[in-house]
């Protein structure tokens, strides 16, 4: 079919303009169907990431439900070497952590709690920090033990991070400074938690004493 007049100018100014921008709107459109599928595809992986990496953690599970401490600490090594951007690697560094400790293999249990203090979300990593302090503790490593538990943590975990630092100190005989940090423990903790009379009793166990309108009911 012949074109008329004014589409042979429509397309010649078509022409025109794709020779000028032509191939700077293809490689646009390139790049962002690139972009687009590099997304998907991201997307895709996280998701199978995700599953894979929840079977493995079932397998921590079972492991530990079933006392096995060997299997547990190779599928928690597994999940850390496959899967260490999930939010299931340090939780299974925690509960591999646990299994060691009941087994008593301290070194274990400290490098998975060392791992998830350093690898896991905020409440992760206090909770990590309280519980190895607290191996570091009974190991008589005091400082090591206080250095673990410096710096800030969530509010959530303020209280027993107070109390965890009160009982090293009082283990070191520095009483002062462990009064402190009871007191600082029990400032943080609300009345009605059922572990802080234990936190009042140590703390006037070193002469410290709780104000009565302070007092747990």
């Amino acid at each position: 079919m012949a074109y008329d007049l004014e589409e042979q100018e429509q397309l010649a100014t078509l022409k025109a303009w794709w020779n000028q921008y032509g191939n700077l709107t293809s490689w646009v459109l390139i790049a962002g169907m690139a972009a687009y599928s590099g997304w998907t595809g991201w997307n895709y992986y996280q998701g199978k990431q995700a599953a894979q990496a929840s079977a493995l953690y079932d397998e921590v599970q079972h492991a530990m439900q079933g006392k096995d401490n060997a299997k547990v600490q190779r599928a928690a090594g597994d999940m850390q070497s496959r899967f260490a951007g999930t939010a299931y690697a340090p939780m299974s560094a925690l509960t591999a952590a646990k299994s060691a400790f009941e087994a008593g293999d301290m070194k274990a249990a400290k490098a998975q709690l060392q791992w998830a203090a350093e690898h896991g979300e905020e409440e992760i990593k206090a909770l990590a920090k309280l519980r190895l302090a607290g191996v570091l503790l009974d190991e008589k490593a005091y400082d090591e033990a206080l250095k673990v538990l410096a710096g800030d943590t969530t509010a959530q975990f303020a209280g027993a991070v107070a109390d965890r630092k009160g009982d090293i100190l009082v283990a070191q005989n520095k009483l002062v400074e462990a009064r402190a940090a009871y007191q600082a423990a029990l400032a943080a903790i609300d009345k009605k938690n059922p572990g802080r009379r234990l936190i009042e009793l140590k703390f006037e166990a070193i002469g410290g004493t709780v104000p009565a309108d302070k007092a747990a009911a």
